[in-house]
């Protein structure tokens, strides 16, 4: 018999080909009618989390309430959602102060939720012999705005390495892994290349990178896991030794500074539907189970009681639950 998880994650990446062929084309109308729809849009990255949520709660449901999940990134979904078009954001990163104005002009006030931890996760093609690991520094030398039409080619950022072009694949810049990316690897005054080939469908850059020797990208844990045939991770040294994107390494805090917390937003005003007052309450209920499922890393049971707290008493606004959350 196939397990649960296994159907799972076979799953994910159909839906996320149905998520990014689906034009999410509801507005304000729709996101607050009362037709029992939940509309959710963001991060590619959050999206097995949500997607997996949204299959179970609507199989609860039989049928009574319908969710739909797009993956139009992270930066994507904040501008939906501070126009009133969505119930529920996903998001790889903190919503931004420029976004938190944008929802205040609109009358736009959310609970902020952090749902799961994960590992974002640098990528080569299986047939690169060289690149095992590489440091945070070289990542620096090879995404920094200062290397486009400069560093090209991987004898430059390590000697010893083929002298041949490399190739890069990585979010665009709706993307909150792009941000997070470019804060903790560039740094916050750095600006990132851009001669790389971008998609917010995470799929698109696994497809990339595995059809070229010479490619590398970065995208979150859970598209490495599922495509492990087709890419291979790179170990990160920070320092400290190089440390392979795992969720032991997450949970312990050995693999920095790639692994980050993500979370859902969900608008105020929606949670006096019941449909996604019940969906939210769901969701933080079950996320350890579905998290682990679709091989992110849970939060401890301590955190996810308190965000169900703080959705309980709809404290809203960006408010981290605890240092790092």
């Amino acid at each position: 018999m196939i397990s649960t998880k296994l159907r799972r994650r076979s799953a994910i990446l159909a839906g996320a080909v149905a998520a990014l062929a689906f034009v999410t084309n509801w507005g304000t109308q729709a996101a607050q009618s009362q037709n029992n729809t939940i509309a959710i849009d963001g991060s590619s990255t959050v999206f097995p989390i949500t997607e997996a949520v949204a299959e179970e709660f609507q199989a609860s449901k039989r049928g009574a309430v319908r969710v739909t999940v797009g993956i139009s990134g992270t930066g994507g979904g904040f501008k939906k959602f501070c126009n009133g078009e969505l119930d529920i954001s996903n998001a790889s990163r903190p919503i931004k102060e420029s976004e938190q104005q944008a929802c205040a002009a609109k009358g736009i006030e959310y609970v902020e939720l952090p749902i799961a931890y994960d590992a974002l996760t640098v990528v080569v093609n299986p047939r690169n012999t060289w690149a095992a690991s590489m440091t945070t520094a070289e990542l620096k030398a090879m995404w920094e705005g200062a290397a486009e039409g400069k560093i090209t080619k991987w004898s430059q950022v390590r000697p010893g390495w083929p002298d041949v072009k490399f190739t890069l694949f990585g979010p665009g810049a709706d993307s909150g892994t792009f941000d997070y990316f470019n804060e903790v690897i560039l740094g916050k005054d750095n600006k990132s290349r851009t001669d790389y080939t971008p998609s917010e469908d995470d799929n698109v850059l696994v497809q990339g990178v595995s059809r070229d020797q010479n490619a590398l990208g970065y995208f979150g844990f859970a598209y490495y896991d599922l495509n492990k045939s087709r890419v291979k991770a790179v170990a990160i040294d920070s320092g400290k030794g190089a440390v392979m994107p795992t969720v032991g390494a997450v949970n312990d805090g050995t693999y920095t500074p790639l692994s980050r917390p993500v979370y859902i937003y969900v608008k105020k005003s929606a949670l006096d539907r019941p449909e996604v007052r019940e969906f939210s309450e769901f969701y933080l209920k079950n996320a350890t189970r579905l998290v682990r499922e679709v091989d992110y890393v849970p939060l401890p049971d301590a955190d996810y009681q308190a965000a169900t707290q703080r959705l309980s008493q709809r404290e809203v606004g960006r408010k981290p639950l605890r240092a790092g959350l």
